[in-house]
């Protein structure tokens, strides 16, 4: 083996997971989401609350300014408000608007039908070993 050769594992997987990053991608944007605007919609919803701009970024492990970019495309699309942070006057919060809890839940529904067809492709007696493995790189990761 080439010492200079990456290892052929890793580039499964790092292919894998762009093939089904894209095929999520695809199957959101007949609702006019992308996978990031999705997964920021999903942190508001599972708050029940505004968010601050830093909590977002946290939790989605980006920097600040990219968040800020992200909120300025949601906000742009009406399905979020940036509100003040009653608390914390220097910080601003991203809330959900009823179009953004509508548009998330579409999302969820064409998420869960790309899943679906996703692991249709996977024989039954593989799913399970396959989930398992998924859940075991994840808690390692």
């Amino acid at each position: 083996m080439n010492q200079f050769a990456p290892p052929a594992v890793a580039l499964q997987f790092i292919g894998a997971l762009q093939a089904v990053a894209e095929r999520l991608d695809a199957a959101l944007s007949p609702v006019g989401l992308s996978l990031a605007k999705f997964r920021i919609l999903s942190q508001l919803v599972a708050a029940g609350e505004p968010l601050a701009l830093s909590t977002l970024a946290e939790n989605a492990a980006c920097v600040r300014s990219n968040i800020t970019q992200l909120i300025d495309r949601l906000e742009a699309d009406k399905l979020v408000v940036r509100v003040a942070d009653p608390r914390d006057r220097r910080s601003t919060r991203a809330e959900l608007t009823p179009e953004g809890r509508q548009r998330h839940a579409a999302g969820v529904r064409a998420l869960d039908a790309a899943e679906k067809e996703l692991l249709s492709r996977i024989p039954g007696t593989d799913r399970d070993g396959f989930l398992r493995v998924l859940s075991l790189i994840q808690q390692q990761a």
